[in-house]
């Protein structure tokens, strides 16, 4: 697909299963899409990226992802891996595949899916027990897509202080694509989801130890039946019209838009209907924040343990300044631009602002191309710096619940949910 947000026809997800390369074409030869060992040997490893934007950690070139000659991701950790996406991909509101984040929350992640063997398993509280086949999801379920937003719910972690646990992400630990598979309740209503139902429990095939004493051994995470996301949720085989890359999520990850990655499970095998409330680790103990909206509290309330405390769901209202970087020297009297992307999981984007003295005034910037309520919406800023000097670029949305982003600090003692006003530094020297 040459427009990575045109809809994925019938005709082009079967394609799926007669490319060379990818999904059932691999059967032919023994129908595994392969990724070489975690990269403990990276085929690359080249300069250490630059603190600011993005997190701090060396670039490496992976299978399946950006190769040498270009911009590879930045390395944070490689057990589980976390690799960023750098500041570059974001010029555009839809990122490659090939540049698009990897964040796993167990070490123990499959080298390859047998497709012959492999089956998505729906089961629990249901009146049928039912299993898919990759080919079956492709040839018996209507294809759809939406254009999403997926971020990790630490996203920009290193920016609070006090530092929080976890992977130093800066703010690249984001993307976004056209998904394209099958609606969950599609998928549901094959297997007939019983009255007394109470959540739907998704599970993949990553495996590790988890925290010590938590039981975390395998990934779970839950969604309430009465929760409308369901309706927003798909299954997904692709995205910009290409399968999943294997450390994405291949063959198949849920989708569920306006939600935090946590809920996105990868190489999802197995759904279960429950009648009682999910109590696993990764629902009762992790990826909690404080029960208020902005999800912050003190460290001071922490320590006394008078927080309560809910699973994270739905993302804030977010912008981010893209180009041009600190590096970046501009003369006083020329016109330039500043672009950048926002986003929301709470209502459309439906204001950009930006400020060229630290916040102190604040001017509409121009909204580009609306991809839908989940995507990343493109902003631009003409401004025509006037003296030579170093200004402070500010931006901020607002989306459609009307929450506007603010300077207020935000502290949750994981470091979820940031989303504070984002400053840049430019630098414009005097011509002539």
């Amino acid at each position: 697909m040459n427009d990575p947000a045109a809809p994925l026809t019938r005709r082009a997800a079967l394609t799926l299963l007669g490319s060379t390369g990818v999904a059932l074409a691999l059967g032919q030869n023994a129908l595994a899409q392969r990724a070489v060992q975690t990269p403990d040997a990276p085929i690359f490893s080249g300069p250490t990226a630059l603190e600011g934007w993005n997190g701090l950690g060396p670039l490496i070139a992976l299978p399946q992802k950006v190769p040498l000659k270009k911009v590879p991701l930045i390395r944070l950790v490689d057990r589980p891996p976390l690799y960023e996406t750098p500041r570059a991909y974001f010029q555009s509101p839809f990122t490659p595949a090939s540049a698009f984040f990897i964040r796993s929350n167990l070490a123990l992640f499959p080298a390859s899916i047998d497709l012959t063997t492999w089956r998505l398993k729906l089961g629990g509280h249901v009146e049928t027990a039912v299993d898919f086949s990759f080919a079956q999801l492709l040839r018996e379920f209507e294809p759809v897509s939406v254009n999403a937003v997926l971020q990790c719910t630490g996203n920009s972690r290193a920016r609070f202080q006090p530092r929080c646990p976890g992977g130093q992400w800066g703010n690249g630990a984001m993307g976004c694509a056209t998904w394209t598979g099958v609606r969950l309740r599609d998928l549901l209503k094959k297997a007939g989801v019983k009255a007394g139902g109470v959540q739907i429990q998704f599970q993949g095939l990553d495996k590790g130890a988890g925290a010590p004493g938590s039981g975390g051994a395998e990934y779970k995470k839950s969604l309430n039946l009465d929760d409308p996301v369901l309706d927003r949720c798909i299954v997904a085989y692709a995205m910009n019209g290409q399968p999943l890359p294997l450390v994405n999520g291949f063959p198949v990850r849920l989708v569920v838009p306006g939600y935090f990655a946590t809920y996105w499970m990868k190489t999802l095998s197995f759904i279960r209907v429950l009648t009682e409330q999910d109590s696993n680790f990764w629902m009762a103990t992790a990826y909690l924040q404080p029960d208020n909206l902005k999800g912050t509290t003190t460290l001071q309330a922490v320590k006394e343990k008078s927080v309560k405390f809910r699973p994270v769901g739905s993302m804030p209202v977010r912008s981010f300044i893209v180009t041009p970087d600190e590096t970046v020297k501009v003369q006083a009297g020329l016109p330039m631009s500043i672009q950048g992307l926002a986003l929301s999981g709470r209502g459309a984007v439906t204001k950009v602002e930006v400020s060229t003295d630290s916040g102190k005034t604040w001017k509409d910037a121009k909204l580009g191309e609306d991809h839908g309520e989940y995507a990343f919406r493109p902003w631009s800023f003409a401004w025509t710096p006037k003296q030579a000097g170093t200004y402070t670029v500010a931006v901020r949305a607002t989306d459609a619940s009307g929450a506007l982003q603010t300077d207020t600090a935000i502290w949750n003692p994981s470091g979820y949910l940031w989303n504070t006003i984002e400053r840049q530094k430019i630098v414009v020297g005097q011509a002539g």
